[in-house]
C-alpha cells in the first residue's frame, strides 16, 4: 500500500463523534450501577452481577464504537496504490460578454436586465464540458474578469460579481469590447473552435460593432448574440440617489428611454460563421439548452493531454468492517437475552 489519502478527508471531523459516544455509554454504565446498587444489598449485589453480564455489555459498547470508527473512515473514502493516468481532453473556448452599461439596469425584465443576463450564464455553467470559459464586462471600456479557464468554479465567481460599477466608465461600446475579446484573450493562432456569447441590448455609441464582428469573423471566431430589452416602447433607466431616492436617469433634462436595437444585433451576428442571434427581447432564455445545442455539439479541438492521478477506493473494506462488527454485536446482545431468559425460567 503506498500513497495513502483520504478523498473526503472533512468527514474524518465525524471522528469527534467517539469520545462522545464512549461518555454516554460510560454515564449509562454509572447509572445502571447506581440503580441496582439501590436495588440490591451489597451482598446481593456481587452475586447477581455475573448474572447480568457485565463483560458481555462492555464487549458490546467496544464493538458498537468500533463500528462507529470503521464507519466514519469509509465515509471518508480511504484509496491507495497510486496510477498516473493520461486523460484526452477535446473543448472549444467560449467567452461570454457581458453588457454592464446603464441601460441594463432596465427593468422589462425582472428583477432587471443585468441580473437576468448574470441568471442566465449562471445557469449554463452546470451544463459546460471541458470548454473553456471566460466573462469581459463592458460598458465604455472592457474589464476581463475571468481569462480562458477550466476553473468553472472561479468563472461562477466572476460572474456573480459583476455589477454596473464593474467598469468605471460609462456608455455602450460594442465594437470595442469585441476587438479587445478578439486581442488579449483567445489564442490567435487557432483558426476556429471559439465562440463569443455576447449579452446586450444593443444600443452602441458609436464603435462600429459590425465592422468588428466582421473581423471575428476573419479570425473564426462564432456570435452567439443575446439580445435582452423591449424593442417597441422601450424601458427608462431607474437610479437611485444618495439619499435612497429612486428616479430615472436624464440626459439634458429628458428621461432615457433604452431599446433593445436587434437590426445591429442580427447583421453582427451575420457576419461570423455560424452565428445566431437569438432575440429574447422581455421573453426568457434558457443559456443552458442554447450551450447544448449550439455549442456542446460543435466542433472541439483536441487540447493539451492531462495526466492524472487516480487513487484506488479502499472504501468498501471499512464499511464491510463495520457492519461485520455491528452484527457481532447484534448476536451478542441476542445470545445474552437468551441466557437471561433461561435464568429467569
Amino acid at each position: 500500500m503506498s500513497d495513502f489519502r483520504f478523498h473526503s478527508v472533512e468527514l474524518l471531523h465525524l471522528l469527534w463523534l467517539v469520545p462522545m459516544v464512549i461518555g454516554l455509554l460510560l454515564y449509562a454504565a454509572s447509572k445502571r450501577q447506581q440503580a441496582l446498587a439501590r436495588l440490591f444489598q451489597n451482598g446481593m449485589l456481587t452475586r447477581v452481577q455475573p448474572a447480568l453480564q457485565r463483560s458481555s455489555r462492555f464487549r458490546q459498547a467496544f464493538l458498537v464504537v468500533a463500528a462507529l470508527v470503521f464507519l466514519v473512515v469509509g465515509l471518508a473514502r480511504p484509496a491507495w496504490n497510486k496510477k498516473e493516468t493520461t486523460v484526452k481532453r477535446a473543448g472549444r473556448d467560449v467567452v461570454f460578454l457581458l453588457d454592464v452599461s446603464r441601460s441594463m439596469l432596465a427593468e422589462d425584465l425582472a428583477p432587471n436586465r443585468l441580473e437576468r443576463a448574470k441568471l442566465a450564464i449562471l445557469d449554463c455553467i452546470d451544463k459546460l464540458q471541458g470548454d473553456r470559459v471566460g466573462l469581459l464586462a463592458f460598458a465604455g471600456t472592457t474589464v476581463v474578469k475571468c481569462p480562458l479557464t477550466l476553473d468553472y468554479g472561479f468563472f461562477r465567481m466572476a460572474t456573480e460579481g459583476i455589477a454596473i460599477d464593474s467598469v468605471s466608465v460609462g456608455g455602450t461600446l460594442i465594437g470595442d469590447a469585441l476587438r479587445q475579446a478578439l486581442g488579449q484573450v483567445f489564442d490567435k493562432r487557432d483558426i476556429k473552435y471559439k465562440d463569443i456569447v455576447l449579452i446586450t441590448d444593443g444600443e452602441d455609441h458609436e464603435s462600429f460593432p459590425v465592422e468588428a464582428a466582421k473581423l471575428a469573423g476573419k479570425q473564426g471566431v462564432r456570435l452567439i448574440i443575446v439580445g435582452l430589452g423591449d424593442e417597441q416602447e422601450g424601458q427608462r433607466i431607474p437610479i437611485v440617489d444618495a439619499a435612497g431616492r429612486r428616479t430615472f436617469l436624464k440626459h439634458e433634462g429628458r428621461e432615457v428611454w433604452t431599446r433593445l436595437d436587434r437590426d445591429t444585433l442580427r447583421k453582427m451576428a451575420a457576419t461570423t460563421p455560424g452565428g445566431r442571434y437569438l432575440p429574447v427581447a422581455t421573453g426568457t432564455i434558457d443559456l443552458g439548452e442554447v450551450y447544448r445545442d449550439l455549442i456542446a455539439t460543435a466542433e472541439k479541438k483536441e487540447l493539451e493531454d492531462q495526466k492524472i492521478n487516480r487513487y484506488e477506493e479502499k472504501y468498501q473494506i471499512f464499511l464491510g468492517i463495520a457492519f461485520a462488527l455491528l452484527c457481532v454485536e447484534v448476536l451478542i446482545s441476542r445470545g445474552k437475552t437468551g441466557k437471561s431468559h433461561e435464568q429467569v425460567t
